[in-house]
């Protein structure tokens, strides 16, 4: 091939490319163009727009309007220097440097993301986050090539027509700062009775760190993590040259209560709805990217407010459930089993008043579940897979180990019945076949089905054949009262389960609506459920089971109880009577399903004597209510199945059964309330030999897999329940 030639291929390759990159750019640009055409239009009214988002309940009643309660403008001679600092800090250290869009800060984002490196700052300027606070979600489905070039076109847009003084005020006016306080001058009339220009260099590296995670950040409810987030603005603001070493030390030094003034309440809305609320805003934001707190928007949701202020009342008055001190807390979550419709959730008794979206009990997984996992862990899986063909199947109650160790498994009393059914198993809540069933059934097997009733673990471990804990204290691992309700209403519901909402529809400031329902999962067959819901009726005739029952009401449930380690036992608890942290009820009828955590707060504050009764009390107060104008009846028995007896078989089961060696309960009556104590130790802990325990109480032996011994050693202990 001579010169000429490859001279002439390679004059029109250059050419090729040439016309390539040109037709991109303008297909690019077109495409650009395209986008922003459809963008809405800016508006200084939408910037500095009072949002407001109105709540309905169940029956399209108004229950509250956010966004309308609190709002202070702050002008712009009005926003001190330090608060500039600070936000440019944490949010955009660029804001100065670039005109709505800052091409240094995509592309760092974008290398961190290549790298998996964490950083303080994703792609988005300090123009981009208020333009999309002004006019667009954040859900991660909008995150679109049309969406984002709307919102770049908007910023630079802004940039050309408002000063950087002008856009901070915008923010600083326009941002959710928790407790009803919209704008950070309202939040530091509210937080401090002092305007802006008043603050220390600490109070407004509070202010500033907030917008990103209100609630979270919230010094009332969420010290420490306010403290952590004012901390890191602080550094951010050290780094950029705004503090001096000096300036830096006596700042983080200072408590993060400092010129911090109570409360006062004033949201427009009565105080027993402050939990379902929080949680409607979340799944708000979940389901379509929005905060509902500076988004305005009409929320229809599922609570029913007549329940949800009987269930305040039960919790808050001795008229339904005698409590035994004030500080007894109580949380549950009450679902229409047919639908997963959260109709009401409570997460603590006295709660104060103050205080806006705090911590809600009912939706955390810090507490241990105990015995109410066994359902749904062991014996649903294990009659799902055919392990089990009957609730008269015959399991042996005995001395055995963990699987693959030395380490052996105890029920409460130390004893063991020998041969027993599947259904006096479940009812006495041995420890022994639960766990062996949870051996045969495969850890593998019992994650899926787990999975399938919306609960998830880390990694699953045999000790979770009776208990919930995890190792991790992420909320989408281990048990919660919202959790453990909808999970037990497939019970309820022959085998389909629904996600909780909170929601039911949502009309957008545009006039657009949509609506929310979860279709529902087939999460068991049916003749489980119903097997399973024949054996957990006979848990309502026994120990602490039976402040639940109601001898005209056909329902059915499970009992927990936690326990504490040794080492607690002798160093904080020193009590010795029968004590735990943590008593649960999960029941349900073919119409709601309902669980109840109780405890303290300060979870080595022990439950002692008529203080168990009281998860399954408040259960029995609460459907008592539901369910006495509209009694929803017994289940039938599907297809599938037939009935010998007290027991329920599977066809092609034997027919017949020969009974095993006499049951005998080995406690008197007296310590009923006992019997559903856990055996197991939290993944935090290792093995030890509880001796605790006096007679006629339940002895208690904490004990782990191996596999546990090793994880989460510095945390604090969440023993593992019955």
């Amino acid at each position: 091939m001579n010169k000429q030639l490859i001279w002439r291929i390679a004059k029109y390759l250059g050419i090729g490319v040439l016309v390539a990159f040109i037709a991109s750019i303008l297909i690019g640009a077109s495409v650009f163009f395209y986008y922003v055409s459809k963008a809405p239009e800016l508006s200084e009214s939408k910037l500095v727009a009072t949002t407001s988002s109105k709540i309905y309940d169940s029956k399209n009643e108004l229950i509250a309007d956010l966004g309308a309660e609190r709002r202070v403008n702050a002008q712009s001679n009005e926003v001190p220097i330090e608060l500039v600092n600070a936000i440019v800090s944490i949010e955009d250290h660029r804001f100065f440097n670039h005109r709505g869009i800052d091409s240094i800060r995509i592309a760092g984002a974008f290398l961190r993301n290549l790298t998996s490196r964490g950083g303080l700052q994703g792609g988005s300027t300090l123009t981009q986050q208020l333009i999309k606070l002004t006019y667009f979600s954040t859900s991660s489905s909008d995150q679109t090539i049309s969406r984002k070039a709307q919102e770049a076109w908007l910023a630079i847009q802004l940039e050309r027509t408002a000063t950087k003084q002008e856009i901070l005020t915008y923010y600083i006016n326009k941002v959710y700062m928790s407790n009803g306080n919209y704008g950070m001058q309202t939040a530091a009339q509210s937080y401090y009775g002092k305007d802006l220009k008043d603050l220390s260099i600490p109070q407004l590296a509070l202010l500033a760190g907030m917008p990103q995670a209100p609630n979270q950040y919230d010094p009332y409810s969420h010290p420490e993590e306010a403290t952590e987030r004012r901390n890191l603005v602080l550094s951010e603001m050290q780094k950029q040259g705004y503090l001096t070493a000096e300036q830096y030390e006596t700042a983080i030094n200072t408590p993060i209560t400092d010129g911090l003034q109570s409360l006062k309440g004033s949201n427009s809305y009565p105080p027993y709805l402050d939990n379902y609320l929080k949680e409607v805003i979340e799944q708000v934001e979940t389901e379509t990217g929005y905060n509902l707190l500076t988004t305005g928007m009409d929320v229809y949701t599922n609570v029913d407010q007549d329940v949800q202020k009987r269930l305040w009342d039960i919790y808050n008055t001795d008229e339904y459930v005698y409590y035994p001190d004030d500080e007894l807390q109580a949380a549950s979550t009450i679902v229409d089993v047919t639908n997963g419709k959260v109709i009401a959730q409570l997460g603590s008794r006295h709660q104060s008043s103050n205080v806006s979206f705090g911590l809600n009990q009912a939706v955390e997984t810090n507490r241990d579940w105990g015995s109410t996992m066994k359902p749904i862990t062991d014996y649903a899986p294990a009659l799902e897979y055919g392990i089990y063909d009957s609730t008269a199947a015959i399991i042996k109650d005995a001395p055995y180990n963990y699987p693959g160790t030395d380490i052996p498994v105890y029920n409460w009393d130390k004893a063991y019945y020998g041969n027993i059914t599947l259904q006096y198993a479940i009812q006495q809540s041995r420890n022994v076949p639960a766990v062996e069933t949870l051996e045969k059934v495969g850890l593998d097997k019992a994650k899926t089905f787990l999975n399938g009733l919306g609960i998830d673990y880390p990694d699953m471990h045999y000790a979770n054949a009776i208990s919930s804990n995890t190792t991790e204290s992420n909320k989408k691992y281990g048990a919660s009262s919202e959790k453990m309700a909808a999970a037990y209403a497939a019970f309820a519901n022959g085998g389909i389960y629904h996600k909780p909402m909170y929601i039911n529809k949502i009309v957008f400031s545009d006039g657009s609506s949509k609506e929310y329902s979860d279709p529902g999962s087939r999460a068991m067959k049916e003749t489980t459920a119903y097997m399973m819901t024949e054996m957990m009726k006979t848990v309502l005739a026994y120990g602490t089971g039976r402040g639940a029952y109601l001898p005209w009401l056909p329902q059915a449930g499970k009992t927990g109880t936690s326990n504490y380690t040794d080492d607690e036992i002798e160093n904080y608890i020193k009590n010795t009577g029968y004590v735990a942290p943590d008593e649960m009820f999960v029941g349900y009828t073919r119409k709601y399903s309902m669980a109840v955590w109780t405890g303290y707060s300060n979870r080595l504050t022990p439950i002692v004597g008529d203080g168990f009764y009281v998860a399954a009390k408040v259960y029995r107060s609460m459907m008592t209510y539901l369910s006495e104008d509209n009694n929803p009846g017994d289940w039938t028995m599907p297809e599938g199945l037939y009935r010998s007896g007290e027991f329920v078989f599977k066809n092609g089961a034997r027919s017949a059964w020969t009974a095993p060696a006499p049951q005998q309960a080995p406690t008197p009556e007296s310590s009923s309330s006992t019997s559903e104590s856990s055996t197991s130790q939290s993944s935090s802990t290792t093995p030890s030999t509880n001796n605790s325990a006096n007679n006629n109480t339940n002895n208690q032996q904490p004990n782990t897999t191996p596999g546990q011994q090793n994880q989460n050693q510095n945390q604090n202990p969440q023993p593992a329940q019955p």
